[in-house]
């Protein structure tokens, strides 16, 4: 098969680059040829002489990047012109694009996304939101997408999301699969406990004793990296030696001013963006993503498959898999810092912790990789038929 895959920017650090860089490994271990639309990428050089047996062929997307909604608008743009310049078996696309037959909604409903932030920001920065226009851009890519005829397939990453699709767009429902992200389970393993734990605890000169707390992702607002920091002093009271650990892509120095008016700069580590993901589950007791809005974290499940509870909301896709107290725990508000520290203290002083820890990666061993992508391998070869 040739099969094409849209994503504006690919680099080494989402959780959708590293599936969609382990889909491409594997279509082409298996002789297909698979050619990627992206405006930047940071992983592979391109080459887009080659044709594509072995390797991915990239090819670049032209867009005017300033302002923002003419890069969105002008990539969907661009992507459709050189998409229909060739013959595809399969269109694959990770962004709100106008030419594709299975758009992967890994992003979730912008729609949905501007409701959740009302919970963020002031009256007044609500108003603005009908005068934007990156996002009037996004909601009329993200509409002329949902009711395109040439898509065929949506997959939605969770159950949640694909009802905000229906609720939205009254998109067939048929059109609509819901597929968990996959975790590779060698690559997080409980065993990386005992191999990463100690020595990037010395590294980070995070002492032995106390609560390893790790909070990992871009986009720290949307995340809720806010009410985490704003927990600490409430479990700082009864657990004085606890570190945060914040790692990922945002802007450090409003929430470094933050932890020191809470008096808990001691208390956090800034890393900024990592390619240690792997070590850092490893290291943490607890992962924490009290988000905001969140299809489905795949840094959530791939903590899980490491054997480490996560703490997040209902508003991320993983929360489906999570039992409260048993495999994980849910905060209901992740603007309620005093919730969000009783479920850290509930933890930490729980019996159970070890259990918990364990239940955690068993969860995660019914999303194993592999048979996420070849149930999506599957899908491509039903295209052809």
């Amino acid at each position: 098969m040739k099969i094409a895959f849209v994503r504006k920017a690919y680099t080494p650090y989402g959780g959708a680059e590293r599936y969609l860089s382990q889909l491409m490994e594997r279509l082409c271990a298996q002789g297909h040829e698979v050619h990627v639309f992206a405006h930047r990428w940071e992983a592979h050089q391109p080459d887009e002489a080659r044709e594509g047996r072995g390797t991915p062929v990239f090819h670049r997307v032209p867009v005017i990047s300033s302002p923002s909604f003419l890069e969105a608008l002008t990539f969907a743009l661009s992507a459709r012109r050189l998409l229909q310049e060739q013959e595809f078996d399969v269109i694959h696309s990770f962004e709100r694009t106008l030419y594709q037959d299975i758009y992967r909604a890994g992003d979730g409903c912008h729609r949905e996304w501007l409701i959740q932030r009302r919970k963020l920001d002031s009256w007044w920065k609500r108003k603005t939101y009908v005068l934007n226009p990156l996002h009037q851009t996004l909601l009329y890519l993200e509409k002329r997408l949902f009711q395109s005829p040439r898509l065929r397939k949506i997959i939605a990453n969770s159950r949640r999301g694909r009802e905000e699709i229906l609720r939205h767009y009254g998109v067939p429902a048929e059109k609509i699969e819901v597929m968990y992200n996959g975790v590779d389970l060698e690559n997080f393993h409980p065993s990386n406990i005992t191999m990463y734990r100690r020595s990037l605890r010395k590294e980070l000169h995070i002492p032995g004793e106390g609560l390893v707390i790790l909070f990992l992702g871009s986009g720290f607002r949307r995340k809720g990296l806010r009410g985490l920091l704003d927990s600490l002093p409430f479990v700082k009271k009864e657990v004085p030696q606890v570190i945060l650990i914040v790692a990922g892509r945002d802007r450090i120095e409003e929430y470094r001013q933050r932890a020191r008016r809470l008096g808990c700069e001691r208390n956090v580590l800034f890393l900024g963006p990592t390619q240690r993901a792997r070590e850092l589950y490893a290291t943490c007791d607890l992962f924490a993503l009290p988000t905001i809005y969140d299809p489905f974290s795949n840094a959530c499940l791939e903590a899980m498959a490491t054997g480490v509870p996560v703490l997040t909301t209902p508003m991320n896709g993983v929360a489906e898999l999570i039992q409260d107290g048993e495999n994980g725990f849910v905060v209901r508000d992740p603007m309620n810092s005093i919730e969000i520290g009783q479920k850290v203290l509930d933890f930490f002083f729980s019996p159970e912790k070890a259990a918990i820890g364990e239940s955690a990666r068993k969860t995660a061993l019914s999303l194993d990789l592999d048979s996420v992508l070849n149930r999506m391998v599957h899908i491509y070869e039903e295209f052809r038929k």
